[in-house]
């Protein structure tokens, strides 16, 4: 499938499928978007209600999608400027290539050229092996189909950055969402881009308490669940 980079409104890259016009991140703007989705709404989120202060035991999180790896660079950066212990498994079944990565411009845009080295180690590590990153942050990249994931009250938080419904509509289905709220400890939390009646029906029925909240630029709304 035809594969190309483009700038997001932000001035941030991504990867657009023409074929499926479908886009790994945000065309509204790829870094406004994993900010707004998978920090504020996830990750600060769960500091906040779960936690009330700087954990002490490391936080577990579940990437569906690594794509680009720019969830794992913002996540690290905080990790980093929060002092905060994450273990991070990102989960891809096609992984993009190396060609592609070097062509994405996260450091920049995030004035973070002196962590250029770290976004650089998140793809070039090897996968399937645990990778200590930087003092605050592990990385481990599975290659494996999402519902290949079958772990058992594993993770505090999923970042679920599937492709939409609209293209992969089997990855938004019960038998997914049962998939992750079992791979979930109790209180644990699910945040998505994705907003649409069908998946929060979906995400309810294996038991999830579903909230929507404002969603990012170019999105009415987005969904927060928790087990």
């Amino acid at each position: 499938m035809k594969r190309e980079i483009v700038i997001t409104a932000d001035g941030s890259t991504t990867i657009h499928l023409p074929d499926w016009n479908e886009h790994y991140h945000s065309k509204h703007g790829a870094i406004r978007e994993a900010y707004h989705v998978f920090i504020n709404h996830g990750l600060c989120h769960f500091l906040n209600y779960e936690l009330g202060s700087r954990p002490h035991k490391p936080i577990s999180i579940l990437e569906i999608g690594f794509g680009t790896g720019l969830n794992a660079f913002i996540t690290l950066l905080e990790a980093e400027k929060l002092k905060l212990n994450i273990d991070y498994i990102g989960v891809e079944g096609y992984p993009v290539l190396k060609d592609e990565i070097n062509l994405l411009n996260y450091p920049k845009e995030l004035n973070s050229k002196e962590n250029e080295a770290y976004f650089e180690n998140l793809h070039d590590v090897s996968w399937n092996e645990k990778h200590t990153i930087t003092s605050w942050f592990s990385l481990t990249k599975q290659q494996k189909m999402f519902h290949e994931v079958h772990d058992l009250c594993v993770f505090n938080i999923i970042y679920f950055d599937a492709f939409g419904a609209r293209v992969q509509p089997e990855l938004w289905t019960e038998s997914i969402f049962q998939i992750m709220y079992n791979a979930l400890k109790p209180n644990g939390i699910l945040v998505t881009y994705a907003a649409k009646g069908s998946v929060r029906r979906a995400m309810k029925a294996v038991g999830f308490s579903v909230e929507k909240l404002p969603g990012p630029p170019g999105k009415r709304e987005m969904l927060r669940a928790t087990k």
